[in-house]
């Protein structure tokens, strides 16, 4: 790929993803997307021009959005979901819902914290002590004297 194209690409989808994000996300953690996009996809597109567009674009996507939200203090639940329409178009859909503690400073890779929550549906049955009988009725154990 050329220089020209690569630089193109990068600062089309910069600024269509800050248009996008900026309603949704604070103002540090869209810079620090950003930022991270741009880094990663020209490194991807240079280092493996080889490789679909598509693959290229996918790849620096989800590295940057994992990036990104590991360097930001966060709660964050995000769902993803890739369209690809063909070899030289890709489109991603995200959905983000943040609660924000604590914002670090968009470069700062020392001391951040990933916070992770997975959500789990998990139905928990708690039985007391008691007998079965043949007609399918609980009875209460016979008491010791």
């Amino acid at each position: 790929m050329t220089h020209s194209l690569t630089h193109s690409l990068t600062h089309s989808l910069t600024h269509s993803l800050t248009h996008s994000l900026t309603h949704s996300l604070t103002h540090s953690l869209t810079h620090s997307l950003t930022h991270s996009l741009t880094h990663s996809l020209t490194h991807s597109l240079t280092h493996s021009p080889t490789h679909s567009l598509t693959h290229s674009l996918t790849h620096s996507l989800t590295h940057s959005l994992t990036h990104s939200f590991s360097l930001s203090h966060t709660h964050t639940h995000t769902h993803t979901h890739t369209h690809t329409h063909s070899q030289t178009h890709s489109r991603m859909h995200t959905r983000t819902h943040t609660r924000t503690r604590h914002l670090t400073h968009p470069y700062m890779h020392a001391c951040t914290h990933k916070h992770t929550h997975e959500h789990t549906h998990m139905s928990v049955i708690t039985l007391e002590p008691q007998a079965l009988n043949n007609t399918g009725i609980t009875k209460q154990p016979d008491r010791l004297i």
